[in-house]
């Protein structure tokens, strides 16, 4: 069977099922307009000092998450969780927002992946990217030693990746079969790594 043939069957799969395998002429216009990323503005905390790290496949572009962990006193741990911030972009009820919230992810088949996001917002614009600045939702708390929360806080923040870190290596890593993932040029900034 052709690729053709295979894309035209996943096509009408997520017809099947109610899910958009298209973008609407309305969400290509709205995507055509956007340029550049996100800027920061008031209320916005600036972030991009913190050691943050995204961890995915080694071929991941479309990077939506970055942490970053600080050890406290008394075996205390400060967290921080930070999720690309998509809605400084794609506003709500826009056409590009109607077609993520009809499909609610995006869709992995053998043949094609039909993207939530198109891939110029979701692997580049909104995307966390290793020493890109960009708009997140943060969510950060401090654990003691016992697990128990002691503070939480969620806000938006202007966050750089410092390291983009993948599974397999990071893994070899881990089990020590392999050195540091991270390149010499940032071995500086990973130095906190497993600490």
């Amino acid at each position: 069977m052709r690729m053709q043939d295979l894309q035209a069957i996943a096509r009408q799969a997520m017809l099947d099922k109610g899910l958009l395998p298209d973008f609407a002429p309305a969400a290509l216009k709205q995507l055509n307009a956007i340029t550049q990323p996100a800027p920061s503005g008031p209320g916005i905390r600036d972030l991009r000092n913190l050691l943050w790290s995204s961890i995915d496949n080694d071929d991941s572009r479309d990077l939506d998450q970055l942490e970053v962990a600080e050890a406290l006193p008394g075996d205390a741990c400060r967290v921080l969780v930070a999720i690309a911030d998509v809605d400084s972009t794609v506003a709500v009820g826009s056409p590009l927002d109607d077609h993520a919230r009809a499909n609610t992810t995006s869709v992995y088949t053998a043949a094609k992946i039909f993207p939530m996001l198109p891939e110029k917002l979701s692997t580049d614009l909104t995307s966390l990217g290793e020493s890109q600045d960009r708009l997140a939702i943060v969510i950060e708390f401090t654990a003691a030693a016992d697990g128990s929360l002691s503070s939480s806080d969620v806000y938006r923040a202007l966050v750089r990746n410092r390291a983009k870190l993948a599974y397999d290596g990071v893994g070899a890593w881990l089990i020590g079969a392999a050195p540091s993932p991270c390149r010499p040029s940032r071995r500086e900034r990973c130095s906190t790594m497993g600490s």
